[in-house]
């Protein structure tokens, strides 16, 4: 196929995309479409996907470098390049509401963006979808590139310059406690807060629940911008709401989007997806 059947979502970003089947040996040319579609809708859905983890990783892997699965790797050492999201272990029982996996997970339902805790973060999670929920377990995103476009021009002008620190043990310690091991493995490191797309010139800010505070600003001057930002971000008019499908592959850019869990009965529902991330190309604070 030469070209993408890409089908623009009601909101003011996202696209759903068929014609193409992810576990094929796509051409250079499809991969290509696939990046440019990223940079211009930021959330790409591709349904009915025939996926394996095996296809799963070589699709990744045309998109870039896998990004090593952060929890396993700060805990135990090993390299792995899936995830698991939801309450299915990997004998195939469910966890119920009390395990501490599953509230573990909980952490997942503050807005944010996939490894901006890192030194070189995400550029895009894919995340397929094998068992969902009869109700509940969406995921919501909203995208910081139109938030930034609404900004005051005196605000973008203030706030371009800055750095943020972005601290996984900050924000995950309001849900739960993080193992020791993989608390040393992270520690909080510095962002640029705004950002830019470096295909189309648009720029974005970059917050959300891992962003901790303002270099050189006090906790309070710090936390008054970023809640104000991530407010902004995330009004529910501006707000996509995914409802999962089994088959879904789904794509999303973690330079410009934030994401969160919306909540689910895991006594009551199964909830089965494997995600991979690719990283980012570094530091941003060495982008321009």
């Amino acid at each position: 196929m030469s070209r993408l059947d890409i089908e623009p979502l009601n909101a003011p970003f996202g696209a759903r995309i068929t014609g193409v089947d992810l576990s094929a040996d796509l051409t250079e040319e499809v991969v290509e479409a696939i990046r440019e579609a990223i940079d211009t809708y930021s959330f790409l859905c591709f349904p009915e996907q025939p996926m394996s983890d095996e296809a799963h990783l070589a699709f990744t892997r045309r998109l870039g470098e896998p990004e090593a699965e952060h929890v396993t790797l700060g805990t135990t050492g090993k390299v792995v390049w899936f995830g698991t999201i939801g309450n299915i272990a990997e004998d195939g029982t469910r966890r119920g509401n009390a395990h501490p996996r599953t509230h573990y997970q909980t952490g997942n339902q503050l807005w944010h963006s996939d490894s901006s805790f890192r030194q070189v973060p995400s550029f895009v999670t894919i995340t397929h979808a094998y068992e969902v929920p009869g109700e509940g377990g969406g995921t919501q995103f909203t995208s910081t590139r139109n938030a930034w476009a609404k900004l005051p021009s005196d605000t973008q002008a203030r706030i371009e310059p800055l750095r943020a620190i972005h601290d996984y043990v900050f924000s995950r310690t309001r849900v739960a406690p993080v193992d020791p091991n993989h608390a040393a493995s992270l520690p909080p490191i510095e962002h640029k807060l705004v950002r830019t797309n470096p295909r189309n010139g648009l720029k974005n800010y970059y917050v959300g629940s891992h962003a901790r505070s303002i270099v050189g600003w006090t906790g309070i001057e710090s936390r008054k911008l970023l809640d104000d930002l991530l407010e902004r971000a995330t009004e529910p008019r501006d707000a996509y709401t995914h409802q999962w499908r089994i088959g879904d592959t789904v794509i999303w850019d973690n330079r410009c989007l934030l994401h969160r869990g919306m909540g689910y009965d895991a006594d009551r529902w199964r909830r089965r997806m494997r995600q991979t991330r690719v990283a980012g190309a570094g530091p941003t604070v060495e982008e321009r």
